[in-house]
């Protein structure tokens, strides 16, 4: 279970140059519009934080998990969104914006909350109670650098020369498929000789809870009326998770492989249905759409 190079180093490196990419389709005036109209980013925060560890329980109780498998998922369900959530959503033509600060923000208050659902179902389906206390300040660090930072970069890079990156965009798209199929790639690599033990362990349970978050997404934006794109970014963002936090959690505080398995399951199929959403986001959402929400529309390469 453990992470190759690939994933351990080249995978940050990879999203840092990825995340200055996606800056430079941002301007201030797409994060304005977020505090502006709030909506989705409240729902989305909402649907992560409280309605995936809800799902997770409700799918564990469903297909009669065993207990390691039940709090795995309960674990995976209540991670956030990982900075390639906002790679996906920028793929996808959704609200490159609105993804990003529902990454930082549900990343944020998860430091709080995962300790709560984990212990809660430990406790459910152990009957006893471990203390999860994840480090505040190397959270905030970690975001910072991988997220923050180098959009910030992006968009700085961006008001000074704008004609560079308005060329640039299209290339990151490029660099940022072939990155996720090389990520693919390393994950199953990684766990090839489990690989469809696993899938069969918690395959199914993983891929119901993906969409069910893409589900959910999709539903509770458009219902309160929100755009399709703002709908494609809380979709991503629920189905896109942080399966590295997932991981540090039940092999680093809790030492139970088994336990993790859901997270590895879950870190591998959440990429060929997040490319169909990515798909789908194409199809929906045209350039003319994008211009008229508001944002900084996505130029592809060609």
């Amino acid at each position: 279970m453990e992470s190759g190079p690939l994933i351990s180093i080249g995978l940050p490196i990879s999203l840092f140059i990825i995340m200055i990419g996606i800056g430079l389709t941002l301007t201030a005036r797409d994060f304005h519009q977020i505090t502006v109209k709030p909506t989705g980013l409240i729902i989305g925060t909402l649907a992560q934080i409280v309605l995936m560890p809800a799902a997770a329980f409700a799918l564990a109780w469903g297909l009669s998990l065993s207990p390691a498998m039940a709090v795995g998922l309960v674990i995976i369900a209540a991670c956030p969104g990982g900075t390639t959530s906002n790679l996906f959503t920028l793929l996808a033509r959704g609200n490159v914006a609105l993804s990003i600060v529902l990454t930082v923000t549900a990343s944020l208050i998860t430091i709080m909350t995962l300790p709560v659902f984990t212990n809660y179902a430990l406790k459910l389906y152990y009957g006893t109670q471990q203390s999860i206390v994840l480090p505040f300040g190397k959270t905030v660090l970690m975001l910072s650098v991988i997220v923050l930072l180098p959009v910030a970069i992006g968009m700085a890079l961006r008001a000074v020369k704008p004609k560079l990156a308005s060329r640039a965009e299209g290339v990151v798209s490029i660099f940022g498929g072939i990155v996720l199929a090389a990520l693919v790639i390393g994950i199953v690599y990684g766990i090839r000789d489990r690989f469809l033990e696993l899938l069969i362990q918690a395959g199914p349970a993983a891929i119901a809870l993906n969409l069910l978050g893409i589900a959910v997404g999709l539903l509770t934006t458009r219902m309160v009326g929100l755009g399709k794109r703002e709908a494609l970014a809380v979709a991503t963002e629920l189905g896109i998770k942080n399966g590295t936090l997932g991981l540090m959690v039940t092999l680093t505080l809790l030492h139970s492989s088994e336990m993790s398995v859901p997270s590895a399951v879950y870190g591998v199929v959440m990429f060929p249905i997040g490319f169909l959403l990515m798909t789908y986001g194409r199809r929906v959402v045209g350039k003319n759409e994008e211009v008229q929400e508001g944002a900084a529309p996505v130029r592809q390469a060609g």
